[in-house]
Order: C-alpha cells, then sequence, then structure tokens
C-alpha cells in the first residue's frame, strides 16, 4: 500500500494517568479498535508515544488522533508492505522500545472444511506478518543496543483449541511457539518477548456470529462469572511493557477470567 502515514497535530495529554512508558516509542498492529486500540489508549496515558498500523484507515485515523499518535495504513496479508509499514513507522519514532504485535483475523470453518485458501489466509496475518514485524523490530532494536520489549497476541485457543476454529487455533499455537523461540534467540540483546491469550474477549471479532444465549453460555465458564473486556488486557500488556516485567520473557499468559488456568 501506498497511502502517506497520516499523523495528528493534536497535543499530548497534560495530565497522564502514569509514567511508566514515558518516552518510549511504541508499535501496535491491529491498533485500531477492539484489543490492540485498548492497548495503545493505555500505553498512551502512560506517557508512551504510539503508531498504529491497520489497514483500517477511518478507524485506524481516528484512534491515533485520540491517542495524539500516527496512523500507517498496512495490508498485513503482504509480506512486503508489512515489511514497510513497520520500518515506517520504526523511522517516524526515531526507534523502537516496544512492539505490540494485537492484529488478527477469526474465521470458523469444521476442519474437513477448511481449504488451502482459509488456512494460508489464517496464518499469513496471525503468524507470518507477526514474524516480519517482530524481524524489522528486532533489527532495529539491536541496532540502538538498548533493548526492548515484544508482546504478541495469542488466544486461549492456542491452548485448548475449540470445535470449528481449528485453523484459527493453529495459528495461534503458532504465535506461542513463535514467541518462545524469539525470546529464546533474542534475550542477550536484553529483549523480552511475551505472548497474551485472552479469552473470551467482547470486541468486534466474532460479534457478527454472537448470540446473547453463546454471552451467557461463555460466562459460566468464567469463575468470575463474566466475560473479558479490551481494559482487561490492556493492563496485563502495560505490565509486560513497564519496567515491572524486565525479568519476564517467553511466557504465554492466560487472560481468560479463570477459563484456563495453566
Amino acid at each position: 500500500m501506498s497511502d502517506p502515514l497520516v499523523t495528528t497535530t493534536l497535543a499530548r495529554p497534560a495530565r497522564l494517568a502514569g509514567q511508566r512508558l514515558l518516552t518510549k516509542r511504541v508499535v501496535v498492529t491491529g491498533g485500531a479498535r477492539g484489543i490492540g486500540g485498548e492497548i495503545a489508549r493505555r500505553f498512551a496515558s502512560e506517557g508512551a508515544r504510539i503508531v498504529v498500523l491497520d489497514r483500517l484507515v477511518e478507524e485506524g485515523t481516528r484512534l491515533a488522533s485520540e491517542v495524539g499518535g500516527t496512523f500507517i495504513p498496512v495490508d498485513l496479508v503482504d509480506p512486503l508492505d508489512t515489511a514497510d509499514a513497520t520500518a515506517r513507522a520504526i523511522d517516524h519514532l526515531g526507534g523502537v522500545d516496544i512492539l505490540v504485535n494485537s492484529a488478527g483475523i477469526l474465521r470458523f470453518s469444521p476442519l474437513l472444511e477448511v481449504t488451502v485458501t482459509d488456512w494460508n489466509e489464517m496464518f499469513s496475518v496471525n503468524a507470518r506478518a507477526m514474524l516480519t514485524t517482530m524481524q524489522v523490530a528486532t533489527r532495529a532494536m539491536i541496532a540502538a543496543g538498548c533493548g526492548g520489549k515484544i508482546i504478541n497476541l495469542a488466544s486461549m485457543a492456542a491452548k485448548t483449541g475449540g470445535a470449528g476454529e481449528g485453523h484459527y487455533a493453529a495459528s495461534k499455537a503458532a504465535v506461542v511457539a513463535l514467541t518462545r523461540v524469539a525470546a529464546l534467540e533474542w534475550g542477550t540483546h536484553g529483549i523480552t518477548v511475551n505472548s497474551l491469550c485472552p479469552g473470551y474477549v467482547l470486541t468486534d471479532m466474532g460479534a457478527a456470529t454472537r448470540t446473547d444465549e453463546d454471552i451467557a453460555t461463555w460466562c459460566g465458564y468464567s469463575p468470575l462469572g463474566r466475560l473479558g473486556e479490551p481494559a482487561d488486557v490492556a493492563g496485563v500488556a502495560l505490565f509486560l511493557a513497564s519496567p515491572d516485567a524486565d525479568y519476564l520473557t517467553g511466557q504465554a499468559i492466560n487472560v481468560t477470567g479463570g477459563m484456563v488456568m495453566h
């Protein structure tokens, strides 16, 4: 995609909720809405400078304006565009301290009906694009010599699976494995890499097929008796991005309200 980046002229909030990410340079994929959008908001409230990468131009531009950041459109199915957009984001920020890979797609299909096209699309966005953004960001982090943090959004499906979501669960299991290997390979450079495995979070993803009965059923699976909100995941992401998590790497952390306890 050749669209120009969109930079807002709004001043950053004068009063920040905190200072844990003050001056940190953050790239968030899938940051236009949902969990990624809430992470961008939370990080900005802690002083971070944000670049949002997403295919949703209108929503991404609006979110970037809200947090006083920058939006760059990207087609994550295209590895060249993914690499280019990530490099442009890092160049705009003058480096990168934190990469959050939140972009993902969800499709339901019985395994016997999953096509090669279905499989490739799922993995191209949920796993391959993540590898590309990590490669670009990590090279910049190593060159700067100041370490960094990478946070990848997986899913509880990576650990439990579920009928009708075989290719989705497999792609998210790939995220967990990719995270662990990256943590092993890049730890000597001071880079931590962790993944989050959210449970059923009430976002636009899956809303088209979600019924009130589905919500009631899923609420019953959590000891807390409710489903997750984007803020529940953003809070854990903030912990991982903060100095409090400097000695934590290679983990796949459940944010499931107790639906998964391992």
